[in-house]
C-alpha cells in the first residue's frame, strides 16, 4: 500500500521543531515532506501529489488545490484560516482543519500584559531607569493611571475575547463587548456587556481587538474608529494586523487622538524596522508572540499530526471549518 504523503509548506520551517508531527503521522505510516516555498508556483510543485498539507502562513489558493488531485485535508496551525481559500477547498472536496481552542489563555494573558504595560508604563520606565534617570514620585503620579474601575472594550467576543473578559475581572475592570455573532447570554456569562461599536469606542479606556481576519473584518478599525476613542484611551491588538488600518493607527498616535497602544500583530510581518510604531515611547510591541508558550506550541504540533492522521485513516477530524464539504473519500466518526 502506498504511503500517504504529507507536505508541510511555508516560507520558513524550523526543522528542529517537528517531532510531535512525526509522532502523530507515524500512526498512518505517512511520509512528511518539509517544503520551504516563496511563490504560488513553488507551493503547487511541492503539493501536487500530497494527500495532506500542513501550513502556518503559506497561502493555499484555488490554483494550488486544483493542481492537487489527491489532496484530502489542509491543516492550519492555529485558530485563524485567512490564508486558506475555504470556498475553493469545499469545491474540491478538501477539509480545512483548524484549532479554535488553541492558545486561548496565552493570548488572553498577553493582552492583559500589554494593557498593564501601557497603563503602568512598564517599558517606558524600564528604559528610563536603565539610562540612569530616576523620576520623582510626584512626577510618576502624574503619568500613571489606575487600572481598577476603568473600562475595557472587546471588539470580538469569541473564545479568546471571553477568556480575556474573565481574567480582566481580576483587575476590577468593567468589560464591554461588540460582536454580532455572540449571544447576549453567552457574553454576560463571561462578564461582558454587549454594546454597539460606537458606544464601546466612546466608553472604553482600553480597546482590545479579538476578531478573526476575513474580507468583512479587513481594516475594521480605521480613522473613523480611532477618532471616536477617548484621547486618554489605549488600543491593543493581538488578533491579526490587517484588521486594523495601520496608517490610521499611526496617525491617531502621532496626532494624539489616543494615548498609546500595545501591538502584537502588524499589517506586514515581519515588521519593517522603519515602521513608525517601533519609534514611539507610548507604544509597546511584540513579534506576533501572544499565543506562544512551550505548552501551547508543543500541544498544537501534536494535535496537527493527530488530526492529519485521523483524516488519512478515514475518520472525521475533531474540528473542521467547511462543515458542508463533501470529502473525496468516505469518512466515519471515531468510536
Amino acid at each position: 500500500m502506498e504511503r500517504p504523503k504529507v507536505v508541510r509548506v511555508d516560507k520558513k520551517i524550523d526543522r528542529h521543531y517537528i517531532k510531535e508531527e512525526y509522532e502523530g503521522l507515524a500512526k498512518v505510516n505517512a511520509e512528511l515532506v518539509l517544503a520551504e516555498c516563496e511563490t504560488e508556483e513553488e507551493i503547487i510543485e511541492a503539493t501536487k501529489d500530497a494527500d495532506a498539507v500542513l501550513t502556518m502562513f503559506a497561502p493555499l489558493t484555488r490554483r494550488v488545490m486544483e493542481a492537487s488531485p489527491k489532496l484530502k485535508v489542509i491543516v492550519r496551525y492555529g485558530i485563524g484560516y485567512d490564508t486558506v481559500d475555504v470556498d475553493a477547498a469545499t469545491d474540491n472536496g478538501i477539509l480545512v482543519v483548524n484549532f479554535p481552542d488553541f492558545c486561548l489563555r496565552e493570548v488572553a494573558d498577553h493582552t492583559l500584559a500589554l494593557l498593564l504595560a501601557c497603563a503602568r508604563k512598564v517599558v517606558y520606565y524600564n528604559n528610563l531607569t536603565k539610562q540612569g534617570y530616576w523620576p520623582e514620585y510626584s512626577e510618576q503620579a502624574q503619568t500613571i493611571r489606575p487600572v481598577y474601575g476603568e473600562t475595557l472594550g472587546l471588539i470580538g467576543c469569541g473564545n479568546i475575547g471571553r477568556t480575556v473578559a474573565r481574567k480582566a475581572k481580576c483587575f476590577d475592570l468593567r468589560v464591554l463587548g461588540c460582536d454580532p455573532y455572540v449571544d447576549k447570554a453567552v457574553a454576560e456569562e463571561a462578564g461582558i456587556t454587549l454594546v454597539s461599536m460606537p458606544e464601546l469606542l466612546k466608553e472604553s479606556d482600553y480597546v482590545s481587538v479579538h476578531t478573526f481576519l476575513s474580507k468583512s473584518t479587513w481594516h475594521l478599525i480605521g480613522e473613523k474608529e480611532f477618532r471616536q476613542m477617548k484621547p486618554t484611551a489605549y488600543f491593543i491588538n493581538t488578533s491579526r494586523g490587517p484588521v486594523v488600518d495601520e496608517a490610521a493607527l499611526i496617525k491617531a498616535l502621532q496626532e494624539k487622538w489616543i494615548a498609546g497602544a500595545g501591538i502584537d500583530v502588524f499589517e506586514q510581518e515581519p515588521v519593517q524596522p522603519d515602521n513608525p510604531l517601533l519609534k514611539m515611547d507610548n507604544v509597546v510591541v511584540s513579534p506576533h508572540a501572544a499565543g506562544v508558550s512551550q505548552a501551547s506550541v508543543s500541544n498544537l504540533r501534536r494535535r496537527v499530526g493527530e488530526e492529519t492522521a485521523r483524516v488519512l485513516s478515514g475518520h472525521w477530524p475533531q474540528n473542521w471549518v467547511n462543515k458542508n464539504v463533501k470529502p473525496k473519500v468516505p469518512l466515519v466518526k471515531e468510536e
